[in-house]
């Protein structure tokens, strides 16, 4: 009994540093599959914490005994190691006790300024106290992070179309369309008409937060079907320094990981119809970045489209200006 109580405690705990899993998929009412994990994490249970600082220098008002918050030359930065790619849990202080106040992504890039003492998981009690460019602060595990002198992306100077240089295609539906793009996720969107397997690249440099790739042949809505399908579109969604991100939806072969960091016009899958649609396409997307797969759509602009202000509309012919230099 002893050791099944001290089991259901530390599951407890490591339930607490994870944005817990709310619902995955979901047709939305604007045409485009839900997807990504939602909810929110429990209380942790009753695990206290003495914030102590490590001497890499302690974290302002952290009441650490470092010396003076200087950030550890040794450990200027840490990347997000979550498995399964589940979000990891920011808190406030360095325990599972209270809520999260934010959660970072598998491969995250965020600002070490010091290493304290706290609760202790899986046996390390040692926590990073962060800071992201989006001004999220707070505390978390070393466990599920490690030390890096990797720099996070820049912030994208603009958003350039999903395919390689000089590759054109036509809108076949634009902003506020009259099939779908119409509804809170996808007032925004663009669908570019493209061929089967067409490679799809990075639109602007971020790092990879979540992926949907279980849709392939042979199932029922890999080559595209209606409402019933909205769950099933393989996607990629790609996080900017900017404090948005980018989804690029119905795939046929999504070819990166969560955590990858992809530079403009890198290829990060291939066009398809997954998913509720009606033809070849990828449906692209600008969208806040709410710590799910789907969220709010926002304006989105291409540098390499000329006229009406970056906004293609439907029936326009893109050309491609995703030329990064070598």
């Amino acid at each position: 009994m002893v050791w099944l109580e001290a089991m259901e405690h530390r599951l407890t705990i490591l339930a607490g540093l994870f944005f817990a899993g709310g619902c995955i998929g979901g047709a939305s009412s604007d045409g485009e599959g839900g997807g990504g994990l939602g909810g929110d994490a429990g209380s942790g249970g009753d695990a206290t914490s003495t914030v102590t600082s490590t001497g890499a220098g302690a974290a302002g008002g952290s009441g650490g005994e470092g010396d003076g918050g200087a950030p550890d030359d040794d450990c200027p930065r840490a990347r997000v190691i979550a498995p399964d790619g589940e979000p990891l849990n920011v808190r406030a202080d360095p325990s599972t006790q209270n809520p999260p106040i934010g959660s970072l992504t598998e491969g995250t890039i965020v600002d070490v300024l010091d290493q304290v003492h706290g609760e202790s998981v899986e046996g390390n009690d040692v926590w990073f106290s962060i800071t992201t460019a989006g001004g999220l602060s707070g505390y978390i595990s070393s466990v599920f992070a490690v030390c890096t002198s990797e720099m996070p992306p820049e912030p994208p100077d603009g958003y350039y179309a999903p395919l390689h240089c000089g590759v054109s295609a036509t809108i076949t539906q634009g902003n506020n369309g009259t099939e779908s793009h119409n509804g809170p996720t996808s007032q925004y969107a663009f669908d570019f008409a493209v061929g089967l397997n067409t490679e799809l690249v990075a639109m602007a440099e971020g790092t990879v937060a979540f992926i949907y790739d279980q849709t392939g042949p042979g199932d029922p809505c890999y080559n595209g079907g209606g409402s019933e399908c909205g769950p099933y579109a393989n996607y990629v969604v790609l996080r900017h320094a900017d404090n948005s991100m980018t989804a690029y939806k119905h795939l046929n072969t999504v070819l990166v990981q969560v955590g990858d960091i992809v530079a403009q016009g890198d290829v990060i899958g291939l066009s398809g119809s997954t998913g509720w649609s009606t033809g070849r396409h990828v449906h692209v997307v600008r969208e806040e970045d709410c710590g799910a797969a789907s969220c709010t759509s926002i304006p989105l602009s291409f540098l390499d489209f000329p006229a009406n202000g970056g906004v293609p509309v439907t029936g326009d012919v893109v050309t491609s200006g995703n030329c990064p230099e070598p």
